[in-house]
């Protein structure tokens, strides 16, 4: 009899062969995604710098460090300026580059980069860094393209 009660609780409970939860997560398809989109956004970036077109003129003058972020005043060839991508008339100059250099924190540290086209005569672009340079920005840099050829 004790052999009977013993086969009955033992046919009662049936042993269930579940595999575990698995509570790890792929990672596999998000690296290969941020791989894609960091390839992109390497590709990407030196073409969103500045987008005013402007003929630079050529030198064979060594390139400086680059900031991170260059704030960069652009001369179109009908003589507009902009600040990177904004249009401003040379009056508000002064007063828009105080507002941002104070805004980042570096006051009159700030690097300015002034690209002219090679059709804006020079007294236009003088006339522009004398107004940067005499309101107390005094890291002014002229940015030019690499002369081709001999």
């Amino acid at each position: 009899m004790g052999m009977s009660g013993a086969s009955a609780v033992s046919s009662g409970r049936r042993q269930r062969s579940r595999r575990a939860v698995m509570s790890e997560i792929n990672v596999t398809p998000m690296v290969d995604v941020m791989l894609v989109l960091l390839i992109i956004f390497m590709i990407s970036a030196p073409l969103l710098t500045v987008g005013v077109p402007i003929d630079l003129p050529q030198s064979q003058a060594k390139s400086l460090e680059q900031d991170p972020t260059p704030l960069t005043i652009s001369l179109n060839g009908d003589g507009k300026v902009f600040i990177q991508n904004t249009e401003i008339g040379v009056e508000e100059l002064v007063a828009k580059l105080k507002a941002i250099s104070d805004a980042k924190g570096t006051g009159f540290e700030e690097r300015i980069y002034v690209r002219g086209d090679r059709r804006v005569d020079y007294g236009t672009v003088m006339k522009v860094m004398g107004r940067i340079s005499g309101s107390g920005f005094h890291r002014v840099a002229l940015i030019t393209d690499l002369e081709q050829g001999p």
